[in-house]
């Protein structure tokens, strides 16, 4: 049989390859048998089974669903495509001893996925990957035929009233805010008119119908994507528009009149509401691949702040912790204290309204504020396809071979942490690193002008080239 493995939070293949009923059953095998042998101590034998819009991803989530249930587990199942933070919080409320996402989140429309989430609601850490790894093919897969083993459970509306909890929803419900949100064809759509349903806010989904294809698109929020978006935005302004991914677990946004902004503006707006508007004190935690700017905020407000590899799950363990605020990665990925340890696009969204509620000015001149005060900060990402078995070599060879100089400064460190950063002097830098789930070579970079960043992203693509 085929190998399978976990990339950075989960398995991913492309459909009807390697993403197959046969290897669905497999992964749900050895996920039981996993499970089965490491029993966690105040939980339940249940597992929370969540799909998204994929294609044949109801049909998979019933096939995992069938192989637990024939190990002896309670399984509880979305009978809808279900955000990936609401299974989560099911996870937790539920007190199972873990659940299954089927999703390839923002991967493009020929993959699906396969995600682990662990009994305090958050991403499974790389050893329990590793785990259900080595139990691939022990045994057989068991199929169950007892219907009263698996129920269908609408998960939604208790992950839905946690998250209004988590703001000062009544301001948000009163402040008419004209809100749009590009769901990028995920399982988002719709969320949010839901939740401000019988509020003053106006709410306007767009790319909101069930498409398999995406619209063409990859399901991330990145600015590339807002095409469809942004367009309709220029013919409809509204006061922001709000963007989550393809599962609903990551955050974008553009302003009123579809002028994108990037992951890393939105993550510094949301910590200068989270400290500023809130009062809110406690560890700060990034991956290495996010903008300086919470460096900055964080020393300019004496906040602790831990830096981790790339990847929610080494956020997670950093939200658990006693004093912990706010966990963000450079995709959009941002989590909260008080909430449970994962990535929340839905929860994101809200507090980016309560800061627009309660500070009532546009985001553009909240963004021009804090760059005012923390200089300008341009970060821009690129995707090059790149074979995954030259990947170790290239990196050996960035590793001994550093460049000189970025944009005329001077070289002052590298971090070889997961892929390979530069960084200059005058705090401009440079990245490339391998994506965990697809043959592709990320190339980042921050410099101070829109100019220097592009500049930067031809000097790592040539060192890609070389």
């Amino acid at each position: 049989m085929a190998p399978i493995q976990f990339g950075t939070d989960g398995w991913r293949a492309v459909i009807a390859d390697q993403f197959t009923f046969a290897n669905v059953a497999r992964m749900a095998q050895a996920t039981s048998e996993f499970w089965s042998r490491n029993p966690v101590p105040g939980t339940d034998r249940k597992i929370v089974v969540g799909y998204d819009r994929r294609f044949l991803s109801d049909q998979f989530a019933q096939v995992a669903a069938g192989v637990f249930a024939g190990n002896g587990f309670q399984v509880v199942l979305t009978p809808v495509p279900t955000p990936t933070p609401a299974v989560s919080f099911a996870v937790k409320q539920l007190r199972a001893v873990g659940g299954v996402m089927i999703t390839a989140s923002h991967n493009p429309p020929i993959f699906n996925g396969f995600k682990l989430k662990s009994h305090f609601g958050g991403s499974s850490s790389a050893a329990e990957c590793q785990g259900v790894e080595k139990l691939l093919d022990a045994t057989i897969p068991k199929i169950g035929h007892r219907p009263s083993a698996i129920i269908n459970v609408d998960v939604r509306p208790a992950h839905f009233a946690a998250i209004k909890r988590l703001v000062d929803f009544k301001l948000i419900a009163k402040s008419r805010l004209c809100v749009a949100h590009d769901a990028l064809f995920g399982v988002g759509a719709g969320v949010f008119e839901s939740l401000l349903a019988k509020t003053s806010c106006k709410v306007t989904t767009l790319n909101g119908q069930h498409d398999i294809l995406f619209g063409g698109i990859c399901p991330e929020p990145l600015p590339k994507n807002y095409v469809l978006g942004g367009a309709q935005l220029r013919r409809n302004p509204h006061d922001i528009c709000l963007v989550t991914d393809g599962d609903a677990d990551r955050i974008g946004a553009m302003d009123g009149r579809g002028g994108p902004l990037t992951n890393q503006q939105v993550i510094a707006l949301l910590l200068h509401h989270l400290v500023r508007n809130r009062g809110g004190r406690g560890v700060v935690t990034k991956t290495f691949n996010t903008t300086a700017m919470v460096d900055k905020m964080c020393a300019a407000w004496n906040l602790p702040l831990t830096e981790v590899g790339i990847g929610f799950r080494f956020i997670a363990p950093e939200l658990m912790k006693p004093g912990a605020l706010f966990g963000a990665e450079e995709s959009g990925s941002i989590g909260f204290a008080n909430h449970i340890p994962e990535r929340d696009g839905l929860a994101a969204g809200l507090f980016l309204l309560e800061m627009l509620a309660m500070e009532k000015k546009s985001v553009n001149r909240l963004w021009a504020k804090l760059e005012k005060e923390f200089g300008p900060h341009r970060y821009a990402r690129h995707d090059a396809h790149y074979p995954l078995e030259k990947r170790a070599a290239l990196m050996a060879s960035l590793q001994a071979n550093p460049p000189r100089n970025l944009l005329r400064s001077k070289l002052a460190r590298l971090d070889a942490r997961d892929g390979v950063k530069f960084v200059a002097a005058d705090a401009t830098w440079l990245m490339l690193r391998g994506s965990g789930t697809e043959p592709v070579l990320r190339v980042y970079a921050e410099a101070k002008t829109d100019d220097g960043v592009q500049r930067l992203l031809k000097q790592g693509l040539a060192l890609l080239k070389r």
